[in-house]
């Protein structure tokens, strides 16, 4: 009898239209962490920015939607794809991390549960199809795929939507620098129980809560007159590079080694799009701890150039854009073996292997 896997059967994303490109930040005042005004050159912080994460442009969510809103219709587009009757899903996990936040405020809605608006406005009724969220930072998206994937193998769930959403442009500090990483956006993905050979081949996860619990944090603004009562995203940004260029690539390295594959069989890497560099340093030390010192070329699409960190909205939304052939120099076949890959706040590391 043929082997039942966890299968990505449709995926589906929102990017929103409201562009901001770096020049837009040249009119802004930055602030360092102790409320002194950075005084460099507004071009020159601009262009060591980009030069260190790649970022040139990021997408905003206008006010007429929330990270509910754009769940939807990612989800709505990950349906068709799979071609399924919504009626038919046994879970809708949500991965955010700061719900609903509406707009020209930073107070964060999460009652009810984004997943349960999501079930609302996709008129479910089915009352088998249970909803609920999943906080774990920028690595939430493949967390929830995690989760489908054992619920799947548990006999408790043949069916799952998975989605991860975030509007990060209304939780920044627009007087700190690190403000131009954060973007908004969607993707969602189907995971179906199937018979063949694609699906998940193995998972790998960490969390580490002790000295790196705080590298990601919410604090007030830089901005030396601004109300100490309000917080905003903050991120201890050597601190993070530095964690995560030593643990993610092992992550990786044991989540191949779980399932006996060899890193030159990944054809792709669909890494959290947080920092170029960073990205490209995970599969420099990745490929390092098998010996190998040459990284082929093509083998890590980017969105990030573009689009900037959605949180976790980068890589099922990658994903999507490069399974519907609008990513060039990437594409995928049947029988393709990829890897997610994401690290983020908690700090929280996880790492999957798929075959398409």
């Amino acid at each position: 009898m043929p082997e039942k896997k966890t299968v990505i059967t449709g995926t589906g994303s929102y990017i929103p239209p409201h562009i901001k490109t770096n020049r837009d930040f040249t009119v802004q005042d930055f602030y360092t962490e102790d409320h002194q005004r950075i005084v460099a050159a507004p071009n020159d912080i601009i262009e060591k920015f980009r030069d260190i994460t790649g970022i040139e442009e990021r997408r905003y969510v206008g006010t007429e939607f929330n990270a509910s809103d754009m769940a939807v219709i990612a989800a709505k587009h990950a349906i068709e794809d799979a071609g399924i009757d919504p009626e038919t899903l046994d879970q809708i996990i949500v991965a955010h991390n700061f719900g609903n936040v509406v707009k020209h405020t930073i107070q964060t809605d999460v009652l009810p549960a984004l997943a349960s608006r999501v079930k609302q406005a996709l008129q479910i009724r089915n009352p088998s199809c249970v909803a609920y969220d999943i906080l774990f930072g920028c690595p939430g998206w493949i967390q929830g795929v995690i989760q489908a994937d054992a619920y799947i193998k548990a006999g408790i769930a043949k069916k799952c939507l998975v989605i991860g959403t975030e509007t990060l442009s209304r939780v920044i500090d627009h007087y700190d620098r690190d403000s131009m990483i954060f973007s908004d956006g969607a993707g969602a993905c189907i995971i179906e129980e199937k018979e063949g050979d694609s699906g998940i081949l193995a998972a790998s996860v960490q969390s580490h809560c002790i000295d790196e619990a705080y590298y990601l944090y919410m604090g007030k603004s830089n901005f030396p007159e601004s109300d100490p009562r309000i917080r905003y995203i903050k991120m201890k940004g050597r601190k993070v590079y530095e964690y995560a260029i030593k643990n993610v690539p092992a992550a990786m390295k044991d989540c191949l080694d779980k399932c006996g594959v060899h890193v030159t069989e990944v054809k792709k890497f669909f890494l959290h799009q947080a920092n170029e560099k960073m990205d490209e340093g995970f599969i420099k030390v990745l490929y390092k701890l098998y010996g190998l010192k040459e990284v082929p070329q093509h083998i890590m699409p980017m969105s990030i150039h573009k689009l900037g960190n959605s949180s976790v909205a980068t890589i099922p939304t990658l994903y999507d854009l490069v399974k519907r052939g609008v990513l060039d120099d990437h594409s995928l076949q049947t029988g393709d073996i990829v890897m997610f890959a994401s690290v983020g706040a908690g700090m929280n590391i996880n790492a999957v292997c798929y075959r398409v």
